[in-house]
């Protein structure tokens, strides 16, 4: 039975590193808001190894594990959406760890925010190792975020103020209505994670459901986690992947609300100035970039091959 008052917390997990989640079911054991007023569901999205052998919810009254055999982040969050209760759902990452005020300051926003249908809030960054010069201008792609003051607005476009994914806060009517949107079709799927891929836009089109609905998106300071980011995602081959599925995948997210065209084909004299730019950029830089033009291209080519 649906409660009224009940937050969901939902951890999808696939072949998680042991001591991150650990340390993300830690701090919400230490959550202050009472565990009578929260569930826990920690969805085990086809690992190797059963997670419900490994991680013990006996602590939570309402702790639960629930397996989901189909690979990808989409297939998880559905079956999260479908198995919880509460009438406020917060996917949480399995390298997130929460404030312990974090659960507490989410139901009093849905509270005293009735018109926000999707938010969250300041996500800081815990690095294995300090990250290189390079890559401090592309942290947000990294799920860094901070929030200096509140923000919230319900336009559906990148300038409006979309939360990221991690600790993302979700009404029920939105969560329901973005699994009944992926249900029914199928350019949806490609935009959450499956393996190796590493699409980025699914966290966009949940923010952007909420206002397709009526409601607002945004983020909120009193909202804090921590993001454990391993050394191998500050690699340069990782993180060039990562900008290349990024860029198609916002692509495809504006290609579900509005006409996108791709842009015309490059002159002889664009690509000389783009080749003169990249002598003028940084090893690093001058991948991304090309990383970038790589996204943009299969982005459009899949928009073309979906609406064909």
């Amino acid at each position: 039975m649906m409660s009224t008052r009940l937050v969901s917390v939902v951890i999808c997990s696939h072949n998680p590193r042991a001591p991150y989640l650990q340390r993300g079911l830690d701090a919400l054991r230490a959550q202050t808001l009472p565990f009578g007023a929260w569930e826990l569901l920690l969805v085990d999205n086809a690992s190797h190894e059963t997670l419900a052998s490994r991680f013990d919810l006996s602590w939570h009254p309402r702790g639960r594990h629930v397996r989901e055999d189909r690979l990808g982040l989409t297939s998880a969050r559905i079956r999260g959406i479908e198995e919880s209760r509460g009438v406020i759902l917060v996917f949480v990452d399995d390298d997130n760890v929460l404030d312990p005020d974090y659960l507490a300051a989410t139901s009093q926003i849905a509270e005293t925010r009735p018109w926000i249908g999707a938010w969250g809030g300041r996500v800081e960054p815990e690095f294995e190792e300090a990250p290189p010069p390079w890559l401090h201008p592309y942290l947000p792609l990294l799920a860094v975020n901070d929030v200096p003051a509140d923000q919230w607005s319900n336009y559906a476009t990148p300038e409006g103020t979309p939360p990221c994914g991690a600790g993302m806060c979700l009404r029920r009517d939105v969560a329901e209505a973005w699994r009944t949107k992926v249900l029914t079709d199928p350019r949806r799927t490609h935009l959450g994670r499956a393996g190796p891929s590493l699409a980025s836009g699914e966290d966009v089109d949940l923010a952007f459901t909420a206002c397709d609905l009526g409601y607002g998106a945004g983020r909120f300071v009193k909202l804090h986690l921590r993001h454990i980011i391993p050394r191998e995602r500050l690699q340069l081959g990782y993180f060039v992947r990562l900008v290349e599925g990024a860029t198609a995948s916002q692509i495809l997210v504006r290609s579900l609300r509005e006409t996108v065209t791709p842009p015309p084909p490059e002159t002889a004299f664009g690509w000389l100035r783009e080749r003169w730019r990249d002598l003028h950029r940084a090893p690093a830089v001058r991948q991304i970039c090309a990383a970038q033009r790589r996204g943009c291209a299969l982005g459009h080519a899949l928009v073309a091959k979906l609406q064909g």
